[in-house]
């Protein structure tokens, strides 16, 4: 370090010692960490109107902080983003104007008034996506002929036929299934207050039709399936009982193998809060086990403080823990390695080793291994977190000595290997969900149906086996892998991040896998890459991005006031490059030093990951914790070596 004083020195051993400190604060008794996981209003909206759905009981004290948190984050627009300071969306803005007035907002409240001006000065609520439709139709706001048509006959389907649920993402398999009894009954929203929106349209909202075609949608694809959707419409009513009720049955069957306890379905909100509407559909009380179980899982989403409340999407329990203990285990002292193994030791009983998740329909030949990315979700582990977790147990068994996670590694890794698709890509959840044709159906107007491989999720694989050992001439696995992340970069250098915002977090990724893989830090790709992230480095010494970087009309990164995740991202990126000297790795360490709070932490309003790309994005609040410790540890380590060469995958 001997181009670094001594004053620097100790800045950067005291900037992270207090981040350790930090971080060592949120371990919970048991070991492992959670940190808050915000979306947009929409959840927090949904979750008011589902009570007032349901007409349970008002708790006006929990309304009255969720109502403070949607009125805090309604934009200058005078609607609601789906991320900070984001654009006017929607949807989002019709469920806030929806939920504040089903908490007693007057419509003549100023917050609501520019809200109802915002929304009629870009077409009125007509433009509502189609999942704000099928919440609108239920109460009653418009009819359902306002939504596609949703056969619940579909579940009966066999797997060659053009659609079937085993072509479609976990999320979305699991959010349809009971939207589609929904659909089949028709229920209407209790409603006790009688609520209604009918001032967010410019039109009587129960003479709209259909939606239009949403922007990623071919048109002759799409005019195919309106087609369709038309005659369903006039010969779904004719459509026998006794098959009508074998599909209910299906529908049924499916839901509760997967119920999943007071973690939910999917282990996320959509697919529980219908559930619940499901069964009182059905007609079952708010006592009859499968709804209650459900029902007492989406209040253990929510995330109350002393003004304000809101509903998070889901929760992230093993992807904080896994990603907390690898920047321990980068930081690496007498206190943080200790820790950094109680949350490694929690994981290990979390590993799914039983279940044949939906994933094995294309893969019945692999056994299980993964783990999920919530406490329990044994149908749906993800292949992003297994990866990351074999890799800390493997750093700590390496690094440490310490044993025990031998059978865990090896079961991981035994399934991933066998979760690889066929153009050498790995994706979150499933195998070869390439039917692309399937975003053109009314349905998928949000075009987030499929679960395809991605540069992100490749690249962590990727750094899985070549930590493990593997190489290109070892491994076809990493050989066909690397070959696929050759064949994505960007002409600039980047490459695309499915599930972090968005160029900086998939090239970083990449960046990670491709030296750990071996590939040349000469080889052009990687220079290519390195520059490109040298070359958007904010005036500030920072990163960021923009959720616009996500537009259908590729212009590639957008650029956005520097935070600290998407800061440390780019660190870690250009030192898995070998650019550890490079003037730009500096700067952002200055950036991260003098931008720490009292606490030893970061503070980040702004949203630096994603859900699904221009429609749901996310903000871990763990990220500007870990991630700058992470960075900030390893550009010390780096620096105390004469290598300069990161020796693990992350």
């Amino acid at each position: 370090m001997d181009s670094v004083n001594a004053t620097s020195r100790e800045t950067l051993e005291s900037s992270i010692a207090s981040a350790r400190e930090g971080v060592l604060g949120f371990q919970q008794p048991d070991g492992h960490w959670v940190f808050e996981l915000e979306a947009d209003c929409t959840i927090p909206a949904e979750y008011i109107l589902l009570r007032h759905y349901l007409a349970e009981p008002v708790d006006t004290v929990l309304e009255a902080k969720i109502g403070n948190y949607l009125r805090r984050v309604q934009g200058a627009h005078g609607g609601w983003p789906l991320v900070h300071d984001g654009e006017f969306d929607m949807s989002a803005s019709v469920k806030a104007y929806f939920a504040l007035k089903m908490i007693g907002d007057s419509v003549d409240a100023p917050h609501m008034v520019r809200a109802r001006e915002a929304i009629h000065a870009r077409g009125g609520a007509i433009n509502s996506n189609v999942f704000t439709r099928f919440l609108l139709a239920t109460f009653g706001v418009v009819t359902w002929r306002a939504v596609p048509v949703l056969p619940i006959e579909i579940v009966l389907l066999p797997f060659w036929s053009p659609f079937h649920l085993n072509k479609i993402s976990y999320w979305a398999r699991t959010t349809m299934v009971p939207l589609m009894v929904i659909a089949a009954l028709k229920p209407r929203a209790k409603n006790p207050k009688g609520v209604g929106i009918d001032e967010l349209f410019l039109q009587d909202p129960r003479s709209i039709g259909m939606t239009a075609k949403a922007p990623h949608q071919s048109m002759a694809w799409f005019l195919l399936f309106r087609s369709l959707d038309a005659i369903l419409r006039v010969i779904e009513p004719l459509f026998p009982k006794s098959l009508r009720k074998r599909a209910i049955d299906a529908a049924l069957a499916f839901i509760e193998e997967r119920l999943n306890g007071e973690d939910g379905m999917g282990a996320i909100y959509p697919p529980m809060a219908n559930i619940v509407m499901m069964y009182d559909a059905l007609g079952k009380d708010e006592n009859y086990p499968p709804r209650a179980i459900t029902r007492r899982g989406i209040d253990k989403l929510l995330v109350i403080g002393d003004d304000e409340a809101y509903c998070q999407p889901c929760v992230s329990p093993v992807w904080d823990t896994t990603l907390t203990a690898h920047a321990l285990l980068e930081a690496g002292d007498a206190q943080a390695v200790p820790a950094a193994k109680r949350g490694l030791d929690w994981l290990i009983p979390k590993q799914e080793l039983e279940v044949k998740g939906d994933w094995a329909v294309k893969r019945p030949d692999v056994r299980p291994g993964g783990w999920a990315f919530q406490y329990n979700n044994a149908h749906y582990p993800d292949l992003d977190d297994t990866a990351v977790v074999v890799m800390s147990m493997d750093r700590m068994r390496r690094e440490h000595g310490v044993a025990g996670y031998d059978t865990a590694i090896a079961r991981g890794r035994e399934w991933i290997e066998g979760m690889q698709s066929d153009d050498g890509g790995w994706a979150a959840f499933d195998v070869n969900n390439l039917e692309y044709y399937l975003n053109n159906i009314p349905f998928s107007d949000h075009g987030a149906l499929l679960d395809p491989p991605t540069e992100d999720v490749t690249a962590r694989c990727i750094s899985m086996l070549a930590q493990l050992g593997e190489t290109t001439t070892t491994s076809k696995q990493v050989a066909a892998g690397v070959a696929y992340l050759r064949n994505t970069q960007h002409p600039e250098g980047s490459w695309y991040g499915r599930w972090g915002m968005n160029f900086i977090y998939g090239t970083w990724s990449v960046l990670c896998a491709l030296n750990m893989a071996g590939v040349d830090h000469k080889d052009p790709m990687i220079g290519k890459a390195a520059a490109w992230l040298a070359s958007i480095q904010n005036e500030d010494g920072g990163w960021g991005e923009d959720a616009v970087s996500y537009r259908l009309d590729y212009r590639g990164w957008e650029a956005a006031p520097s935070t600290p995740s998407q800061t440390a991202w780019a660190l870690l990126a250009l030192m898995a490059a070998g650019e550890v000297d490079h003037p730009a790795v500096a700067r952002g360490v200055e950036y991260l030093i003098a931008t720490q709070n009292k606490k030893g932490l970061w503070d980040e309003q702004r949203y630096t990951a994603t859900g699904f790309p221009r429609v749901f994005y996310l903000r871990y609040h763990g990220y500007p914790k870990f991630f700058p410790l992470w960075a900030l540890a390893r550009y010390r380590n780096l620096r105390n070596t004469n290598s300069r060469v990161v020796g693990v995958g992350m």
